[in-house]
């Protein structure tokens, strides 16, 4: 028998006049050969469990954090001791003053725990925004609904409709003109009797600019100082209306549905998001998932904006931040991304409330100030990996 080395690696062995290669031996210096889809896998998942546990002990620290600090600071004991009596009567006897109790229980926690849910949700509707028109610079903004919201509480604000409902005009109106424009980019959009991206994507802007043109118009006309002024701290993004009550309890509720949902959805976002014919190809019907899509997104960002304002960026930053983390699949990048955003808006609140205290900075300017270079670096990598 003779062996001899082959060019592949292996060793050809020559038995009874017949050649054969044995499998090839691991490579000279310890190369090894690449990990298989099975290893892949489990490598990904363990990544992405790694990730779910940090950002879960990351976001329960930040809103510890966003109760403590403030125009009045407070310690992170106190705030422990506080939260814990009124959850768990633990301690039983209350051994501070009514004032801080007040502060951190009625004022600061309903307003971080409204930063972490509005946070999520704009961070997973512009994911799933982003698959759906296939566009990595889209936002929750993107079709419109933002500028529906905004343009119902300012003839709210402005011109007082109260519609029969008092306290609760603000986020009522606001959320009907995000419904409103929400019909009105889908019509749009189904004009020639079919829902594409293009189509939404020109669609959400026309309406978009239309509706801020309409705001601009509510606000020049009103004879209010103090109105116009209201409306453009509104504009700009405020937690300011956060309480406990059923406003917070239903966004809760929204964003929760929404991030189970597309989670759940993860596999057809994935098809879509490459392309209509491998979703035929897969089983997904695009037209009807990207419109089951649109009112869900529509549904879930009306009522963010409602309760909060205009806060920009945050759906454009955190699911690029995501991806990178865990990779492109919905199903692992979306809880990643909806904890991110939660925990970029909670810090994000922190710096508006203690940067120029007492004066609050509206929100969306800080989120703008921390998206924007962040867009010129996404978008200098998209031109460099076009170029190469």
């Amino acid at each position: 028998m003779q062996r001899v080395r082959n060019k592949g690696g292996g060793k050809r062995v020559t038995v009874n006049d017949t050649s054969v290669v044995a499998a090839p031996t691991p490579r000279e210096g310890g190369e090894s050969s690449p990990p298989s889809p099975a290893q892949l896998a489990r490598r990904t998942a363990w990544r992405t469990r790694v990730w779910l546990l940090g950002l879960t002990v990351a976001a329960v620290l930040s809103v510890v954090a966003g109760v403590s600090l403030g125009a009045v600071g407070i310690p992170f004991d106190d705030v422990v001791r506080v939260v814990g009596h009124h959850l768990f009567l633990v301690p039983e006897e209350q051994t501070w003053s009514a004032p801080r109790d007040s502060i951190i229980w009625e004022v600061r926690l309903p307003r971080v725990l409204l930063a972490l849910l509005v946070g999520a949700g704009l961070a997973i509707c512009g994911m799933a925004l982003q698959g759906m028109v296939r566009n990595m610079l889209a936002d929750p903004f993107l079709l419109g609904v933002n500028s529906g919201a905004s343009t119902g509480a300012a003839a709210a604000i402005l011109f007082g409709f109260s519609l029969g409902i008092g306290e609760h005009v603000l986020p009522t109106s606001a959320f009907a003109g995000a419904l409103a424009a929400s019909l009105l980019v889908y019509g749009i959009a189904r004009t020639g009797g079919r829902v594409t991206s293009v189509r939404l994507l020109l669609a959400g802007v026309t309406v978009g600019y239309a509706l801020q043109a309409t705001t601009s118009f509510l606000i020049f006309a009103s004879d209010s100082a103090e109105g116009a002024r209201s409306v453009m701290f509104w504009l700009l993004g405020s937690l300011s209306l956060a309480e406990w009550g059923s406003p917070l309890a239903l966004v809760a509720v929204v964003v929760l549905l929404t991030v189970v949902l597309l989670t759940l959805s993860g596999r057809q976002l994935d098809a879509l998001a490459i392309g209509d014919e491998t979703a035929l190809t897969l089983g997904v019907s695009p037209e009807k998932f990207r419109t089951t899509l649109l009112v869900l997104v529509a549904l879930c960002i009306g009522v963010l904006v409602a309760a909060s304002g205009s806060i920009g960026f945050v759906g454009l930053v955190v699911p690029h931040l995501a991806r990178r983390a865990v990779g492109s699949a919905h199903v692992r990048a979306l809880p990643v991304a909806a904890l991110m955003g939660g925990i970029l808006l909670i810090w994000a609140d922190i710096a508006a409330r203690t940067v120029l205290a007492p004066q609050e900075i509206p929100i969306g300017i800080i989120t703008s100030l921390i998206g924007a270079p962040f867009l010129l670096i996404l978008v200098r990598r998209m031109h460099a990996s076009s170029a190469a």
